[in-house]
């Protein structure tokens, strides 16, 4: 092979392998940090994964709120309707934060099935309900109603 060539075959494989390298390492470094919602539902059900940084976002159900009188923590329940589970939270809580508001909730699913959430956010008006926990509720409506449907039928 003329020595040119060869040259310029060398330096064509290392870009390749230089690229697909940076590549490879930019795939890495975005799938570690990507932050998946789910719904009450679906942690209940165990679609959820432990021990990863994830978003819960739901409605904060009735009677749940419980405050620690020495310290910010405070616990509550998060549902769609279907599913309920548990979240806890260190930290000053959203002016806006009530019972039967709609939360979303930035955190790590614990092994006993509590979520330890860093972040909590409220919606900001009475109208609003972001994207995601809207679209939980809705899925959980449905299958409430064919649940009931099924029931009457049978």
């Amino acid at each position: 092979m003329n020595p040119v060539r060869k040259r310029r075959l060398i330096l064509v494989v290392g870009g390749l392998v230089a690229f697909s390298a940076a590549i490879g390492l930019l795939l890495y470094a975005i799938s570690s940090n990507i932050n998946l919602f789910y719904s009450p539902e679906e942690v209940v059900s165990g679609e959820a994964p432990v021990g990863k940084n994830m978003r819960v976002g739901g409605i904060v159900a009735d009677g749940t709120v419980r405050r620690d009188s020495e310290t910010l923590k405070v616990q509550f329940d998060v549902t769609d309707g279907i599913g309920t589970f548990t979240v806890y939270y260190s930290g000053i809580l959203p002016d806006l934060f009530r019972e039967g508001q709609g939360i979303v909730a930035n955190g790590m699913l614990q092994e006993d099935g509590t979520f330890e959430a860093y972040e909590v956010l409220a919606k900001h008006d009475e109208e609003y309900t972001p994207p995601e926990v809207q679209h939980a509720l809705d899925k959980a409506e449905r299958m409430k109603a064919l649940q009931e449907a099924a029931e009457t039928a049978g």
